[in-house]
Order: structure tokens, then C-alpha cells, then sequence
């Protein structure tokens, strides 16, 4: 069995939804910010203003790429597909869905875009950061679910019709 790897602009839900896909499908969830934060000892917002952006993709990659799992439902740092090295990983040993969510969308759910632990560079704005991404989400989704309108419990439902 493949794992199942969300990816999706911070606010789209991937940790909330991949703790409920994974409960769902009777997976064990991982989540590569969370193995990011444990690694390094400190919260993702920390590490990039203490070592700065470049480091910080640089470890989200290597934690990765020692992901030795599988049957897993694993959630993704919005950032993961600034490195190709790691979604080719990601693909290798799993199906990869992108949760799609509009700007307005996402600008409403993402308050705390300077605490959060968003990869982005200094003054650069959440619009430019969704402009940058969406086109990489779309080029290396297997799957993308569209998640405008629905509820969290619809979107689960949505992918565990993909897997059942």
C-alpha cells in the first residue's frame, strides 16, 4: 500500500484532514513539520528567523528523504514542493493530493502568516506566496481535490472515495 501525501498552501488543511483521512482509513499519520520541529528542537517560525529560509528547506527536504514509512497518511509543509528531490521521494512511495483552496479562501483561514512557520521571504505577500506555489501543487498532484464549500468531513469523505 502507498501512502497518501497532502500538499497545499498553508490553511488548506492538510494536518487537520490527514489526522481525520488517516483515522478514516485506519492509517498511522505523520506529519513533516511536526518530525521538522522534533528534529531541530524548536517551533518552524524560530528556525527560519534564527538560520533563515534556504536552511530550513534544506532540512524540511532532508527529513523527507528519511521518511522510511508506508500505508501512511503524511502531511506536508506547504513548502515541500520548492524541492523536486523530495516530491520525487514523495511520489516514489505514495499518491500525492493537492488540497485546493481560491487566495480569498486561504487569506481568510491564514491569520498568523509572520508566527506560523511559512517559508516566504521578507515582505513578501501571501498573494505572490499562493502565485509561486499553485502552479508547482498543480504540477506535481496525482490527485487535486477542490475543496471550495465543503466541510472537512466532505473533503475526507472525497478521499476516501479516491482510496476505497
Amino acid at each position: 500500500m502507498k501512502n497518501i501525501v497532502l500538499i497545499g498552501m498553508p490553511g488548506a488543511g492538510k494536518s487537520t484532514l490527514g489526522v481525520l483521512l488517516a483515522k478514516a482509513l485506519g492509517r498511522p499519520f505523520v506529519d513533516t513539520d511536526l518530525l521538522i520541529q522534533k528534529r531541530e528542537g524548536k517551533l518552524l517560525q524560530s528556525i527560519i528567523d534564527q538560520k533563515g529560509i534556504q536552511y530550513f528547506l534544506t532540512i524540511e527536504e532532508e527529513v523527507i528523504l528519511e521518511l522510511e514509512i508506508n500505508n501512511y497518511v503524511v502531511a506536508t509543509g506547504g513548502s515541500v514542493v520548492y524541492s523536486q528531490k523530495a516530491v520525487n521521494w514523495l511520489k516514489k512511495y505514495g499518491v500525492v493530493l493537492y488540497l485546493s483552496l481560491p487566495f480569498e479562501e486561504i487569506r481568510k483561514r491564514v491569520q498568523n502568516i509572520k508566527t506560523r512557520g511559512v517559508a516566504m521571504e521578507k515582505g513578501q505577500s501571501l498573494e505572490a506566496l499562493f502565485m509561486k506555489r499553485v502552479p508547482l501543487y498543480e504540477q506535481y498532484a496525482d490527485i487535486t481535490i477542490d475543496c471550495v464549500g465543503l466541510t472537512m468531513e466532505q473533503v475526507v469523505e472525497l478521499m476516501v472515495t479516491e482510496f476505497n
